[in-house]
């Protein structure tokens, strides 16, 4: 397997040219993200994913996590690895020094989060999960709650689980079933089961932190009511050492198409009467409050689509580099040539680079309208911030992922036939990808969730409004002379122009009450959004590498290359964008034409 490279020149000039990191560091409890800091904290991090946990990927997708008795043994290496995170005090960057956390912006956690992802998926997810419970608790829990378990989980000692899939209970969170009863005591007795809860059981930690939605029995129907409860695997002594086991277990293990290392658990709640649940909150509010957690989740796993599409382009360009097949087309009575020579491998190559870099500065930018919308001082700036974090976390999410699964197969093309052996490593990245569409709520669910709830819900306004500040980029090209820039600003232009059209006509279909057609079509809808989006980002990314070519000692090959490959996404991806409009506008035409027993 060809070893992973952090891209730190990438990060670092998405951050400090692309999505405008000083403006972050400006804001309250933000004056951290000081450059020279952010610099230290992008390369060490690369350090460590490259030389620790990146040589570990091929171990545990081999070994495995196995249980045994009860007890799950995750691979070879992994406990130390995960030593070595915490004392280095990855687990804390974002969150609040209050409880032990370095007080960093999101938006740099999610630069250090793609390197864990790129590195060794199934490690990320541990942290990954975990950052999501810290940003629940920090929102919902009580302050005895947080004194007790955020020191701990910040630190990295306990980690954090999220407990919403039943059998029967899948994407629709109103089928749980899992029980909570009052104990007289104040705290609840939680009996059921919980499936494809990731890091459920390991050895990783000293304890682990379930957050279950349960039910209680006079609860209302449906998500109204259901609530959220702390499980821990040890029930914490009055010191916050753990202390007696709960009653809870791991029945079983999944077995799984990718992720081999994570563990991805059967849990099993109250085979003994009970296990002991510590209410979030209010009683019935529980999908409220785990929306924080999800929607955390959502943007890391979209990370996640980011990171493997960046380990499977490197896989496939170190290879291009030294397969030797067939001649040039230049020199046909020449020698044989390595593949990167050939223009559609050259083409292969930069679709992926250019995708990859694209959904990059697009998750990057979301971590920085993220931390806009906590910590600016202007309600009315957080407000706005907010209503676009709203429509980017499913854009994020879904895009970012199909992103990964298709980088990630071209990546298996490149190799050829020996990109579907296992030794070469690609064919774990492909396997790896395939789950990030599915998990923290499947790709169609955040299209649907895009067209109706943030498109509809305001009547496309703030979709209207993200359009008009993309548009002013366009207006800022026109100044910008040369041809790269005039192929960029004019299909970045031609994609807005589609985009908006797809916003009318998604907010009319809905007023018009015909949710059906609205459906039919969401898919492309959310396409056609990042497709666009990631656009703009490119732009604003060539306009910078040109504004840096004209400075005294610019790093040429870099800049010259974002150049191009922002080029190369306007003229080959985001010109397929317009066509989109079509499939939008036309699915319900024919996708709910078919009878059931005609499929």
């Amino acid at each position: 397997m060809i070893p992973y490279t952090a891209p730190v020149d990438d990060l670092r000039f998405v951050l400090n040219e692309v999505v405008g990191l000083e403006t972050v560091a400006a804001l309250p409890n933000c004056d951290s993200a000081a450059p020279d800091l952010v610099d230290a904290v992008l390369e060490e991090a690369g350090k460590f994913a490259s030389g620790v946990l990146a040589p570990l990927n091929r171990v545990g997708d081999k070994e495995g996590s196995v249980l045994e008795n009860g007890v799950v043994r995750t691979p070879t290496g992994w406990k130390d690895a995960y030593s070595q995170f915490i004392e280095s005090g990855w687990n804390s960057l974002p969150f609040e020094p209050e409880y032990g956390g370095q007080g960093l912006p999101w938006t740099v956690a999610f630069a250090v989060n793609e390197m864990w992802q790129a590195a060794n998926l199934s490690f990320g997810l541990c942290p990954l999960l975990t950052q999501g419970a810290v940003d629940l608790l920090t929102e919902h829990a009580s302050a005895e709650q947080k004194a007790l378990y955020l020191p701990k989980m910040i630190a990295g000692e306990w980690n954090g689980t999220m407990n919403l899939t039943e059998p029967q209970a899948g994407s629709d969170l109103a089928a749980v079933r899992t029980r909570a009863v009052r104990a007289d005591d104040g705290t609840y007795r939680i009996t059921g089961q919980k499936i494809f809860i990731t890091y459920g059981e390991h050895d990783l930690t000293d304890n682990i932190v379930h957050l279950v939605l349960a039910r209680l029995p006079d609860a209302p129907p449906g998500i109204k009511g259901i609530s959220l409860f702390i499980v821990p695997k040890f029930l914490p002594n009055e010191d916050g050492t753990p202390g007696e086991r709960n009653d809870l277990r791991c029945a079983s293990l999944e077995h799984k198409l990718g992720i081999m290392a994570s563990p991805t658990a059967v849990m099993a709640f109250g085979d003994n009467g009970g296990a002991v649940g510590f209410l979030v909150g209010q009683e019935n509010r529980g999908i409220e409050y785990m929306f924080t957690m999800m929607n955390n989740a959502r943007l890391g796993v979209g990370i996640q689509g980011v990171a493997i599409a960046e380990r499977a382009y490197q896989q496939a360009r170190d290879y291009a580099k030294g397969r030797v097949q067939s001649k040039d087309l230049a020199d046909p009575k020449g020698s044989g040539v390595a593949i990167i020579r050939h223009p559609d491998v050259r083409r292969m190559l930069l679709d992926m680079r250019a995708k990859t870099e694209a959904a990059r500065a697009l998750a990057l930018y979301a971590g920085t309208q993220l931390d806009v919308s906590r910590h600016h001082e202007d309600a009315a700036v957080r407000a706005a911030a907010t209503a676009r974090v709203d429509i980017l976390t499913p854009v994020v999410k879904a895009w970012s992922t199909d992103i990964g699964c298709d980088v990630a197969s071209t990546g298996v093309q490149i190799h050829g036939g020996m990109g579907f052996i296992e030794e070469t490593g690609a064919a774990q990245h492909y396997r790896d990808a395939r789950i990030t569409p599915i998990y923290e709520g499947t790709n169609g669910i955040h299209a649907n969730d895009l067209t109706f709830r943030k498109t509809g819900r305001d009547g496309g306004e703030s979709a209207r409004t993200f359009i008009a500040e993309m548009r002013a980029t366009v207006a800022e090209l026109e100044s910008i002379p040369g041809d790269d820039m005039e192929a960029i600003r004019t299909n970045l232009s031609a994609g807005l122009d589609a985009l908006e059209q797809a916003v009318a006509w998604v907010v009319k279909t809905q007023a018009d009450g015909d949710l059906r057609a609205a459906a039919a079509g969401a898919v492309n809808y959310l396409k056609l959004w990042g497709t666009v989006a990631g656009g703009w980002m490119l732009a604003r990314s060539a306009a910078k590498a040109l504004e840096g070519l004209r400075q005294p000692g610019a790093n040429a090959p870099f800049l010259e290359a974002k150049l191009v490959t922002a080029r190369f996404y306007a003229e080959q991806i985001l010109a397929q964008g317009p066509g989109l409009l079509l499939p939008i506008l036309t699915a319900h035409r024919t996708v709910m034409a078919l009878s059931e027993d005609q499929f």
